[in-house]
């Protein structure tokens, strides 16, 4: 760690540092630091242990690089980031660094909780089971928080089938947009978002991530369109050159072949 904090620092050196590393902001390094998380979860995703260390490295010089800019402007370093966020979770876990007691995942969690809406008063912040939840996350992953801290008050339900319910009938709904004499976009893009939230409350329920669950048939359709394409590509054919009736038949030859190979 110290080696590459002080890597960070000749970069921002004024005297012979990179002048791409010293142009940057806190803001201008956004992008970089939400693309460099989405390549460690691809990593992971893919099960690639040496890919994994390397863009671990990479988020964490992330974090050395923001620490670095506060650091110059008299905030605070990578050293206070680190110990503040030592003491936070000691804080937040009594039952392993002090007295209480916690043994069950519903209670370490209702424990979790509680400690965050203390710390939340402490801070004189707004009195919301919503409070602290960024604006700008993914929206899959906001759909998750939304709905895990509404539940933490009661707003759930206790079983999964007035979940699937939910589903039925907001897609009732988005098929009643559709069939309107004229379409309103506006309405439709509101009740097919009420689809993706409720299907995101099923996979809660049902103990499934859901950008993991979507992640994995994104891969799953690339590689069985590709295998498509590689097929078609060996019979000098093109599949844009195909009916669709065609394209559902190579699918399904693939999907089959795939099934069988596992």
């Amino acid at each position: 760690m110290a080696a590459l904090v002080e890597v960070m620092r000749r970069l921002r050196d004024p005297n012979g540092g990179c002048p791409w590393d010293l142009k940057q902001t806190l803001v201008s390094l956004i992008p970089y630091t939400i693309e460099e998380a989405y390549e460690v979860a691809a990593a992971i995703t893919e099960g690639d242990l040496a890919a994994i260390k390397d863009e671990l490295g990479d988020l964490l010089f992330q974090v050395v690089f923001y620490t670095q800019l506060t650091a110059e402007q008299g905030q605070f370093d990578l050293d206070a980031v680190a110990q503040q966020t030592a003491d936070k979770l000691i804080r937040r876990h009594p039952h392993v660094f002090g007295d209480q007691q916690a043994q069950t995942d519903s209670e370490i969690k209702a424990q979790w909780e509680a400690i965050k809406q203390q710390e939340r008063a402490e801070k004189g912040q707004q009195d919301s089971v919503f409070e602290g939840i960024a604006d700008n996350l993914p929206a899959i992953l906001m759909a998750q928080k939304l709905q895990k801290r509404a539940a933490t008050v009661g707003f759930d339900w206790h079983e999964i089938t007035p979940v699937l319910d939910k589903i039925r009938e907001e897609i009732a709904e988005v098929e009643e947009e559709l069939a309107a004499a004229e379409v309103d976009h506006d309405g439709l893009e509101a009740e097919i978002g009420d689809v993706l939230f409720a299907v995101v409350n099923l996979a809660r329920h049902a103990h499934v991530n859901p950008e993991h669950a979507l992640r994995r048939t994104n891969v799953k359709f690339k590689q069985r369109f590709q295998a498509i394409e590689q097929n078609l590509a060996e019979q000098g054919l093109r599949a844009e050159a195909l009916s669709l009736e065609a394209l559902e038949e190579q699918w399904q030859r693939v999907k089959h072949t795939q099934k069988s190979e596992i």
